[in-house]
């Protein structure tokens, strides 16, 4: 069965969130006569993004929105770059990094490719703000933007998934989950999506990406214009 909708995996799978980071870092830090390994200090920050939701998805702490998250991220690590004296002007500039990350060279077409023939919004763990920017950054048109803010809590939980399906009116078998990530893939077909997995093998450095989805999936692309070749031909 064809989807009737393709629910989007954003950093990593449809933007490119470490050369991004890095060169926003940079363009920030740089000026203030900070020199340091800018695709290390990104990774660290990610590093600390799935313990950051682990604190509201286990009830710890109660839902935030991503930019209020990745605040809180960034605190823990400024201290290992040197970087404790920020003022509270170039944090906020960091966190607003996040807003201003390039696709990869084949989302944009990728995506509208799917979008002739079916529903497309991201179900991503950035909030409603964040997933504008980038659209309006790299000329997504999503027919809405759904994920943790719409549902109020964090993938993998299940909600996301399927307060997205219920969005759009659609059966989760109706509705297929684009990823670069297996675990993100295997939370959604457990909720009863399809799922649809893009190859993003550089996303955390040179081969350090899924290359080869470890989980079984409905289709696989070496990219998303692949993918929506191979459902639509």
């Amino acid at each position: 069965m064809v989807a009737k909708a393709f629910f989007f995996d954003v950093f990593g799978t449809v933007v490119d969130w470490r050369e991004g980071v890095a060169r926003e870092a940079r363009t920030i830090l740089h000026p203030l006569g900070h020199d340091l390994i800018w695709t290390a200090f990104a990774d660290a920050w990610r590093a600390e993004y799935q313990p950051g939701m682990e604190e509201i998805r286990s009830g710890r702490l109660p839902f935030a929105k991503l930019d209020v998250v990745h605040a809180r991220m960034l605190e823990r690590i400024l201290p290992r770059f040197g970087l404790s004296d920020l003022s509270e002007e170039t944090k906020r500039a960091l966190v607003l990094a996040w807003h201003r990350l390039d696709a990869w060279p084949d989302s944009t077409r990728g995506v509208a490719m799917l979008r002739k023939h079916a529903l497309v919004a991201p179900v991503s763990n950035g909030n409603v703000s964040l997933m504008a920017a980038l659209a309006r950054r790299n000329n997504f048109h999503w027919d809405a933007i759904l994920g943790a803010e719409f549902s109020r809590d964090y993938k993998p939980k299940p909600d996301v998934y399927l307060s997205a399906c219920a969005a759009f009116d659609l059966a989760p078998g109706d509705c297929m989950m684009v990823a670069a990530h297996s675990d993100d893939l295997a939370a959604a077909a457990a909720c009863g999506l399809q799922t649809g997995f893009v190859a993003r093998p550089n996303e955390k450095g040179p081969g350090k990406g899924e290359s080869m989805p470890t989980i079984p999936v409905d289709v696989a692309g070496s990219d998303i214009v692949d993918l929506a070749q191979k459902i639509f031909g």
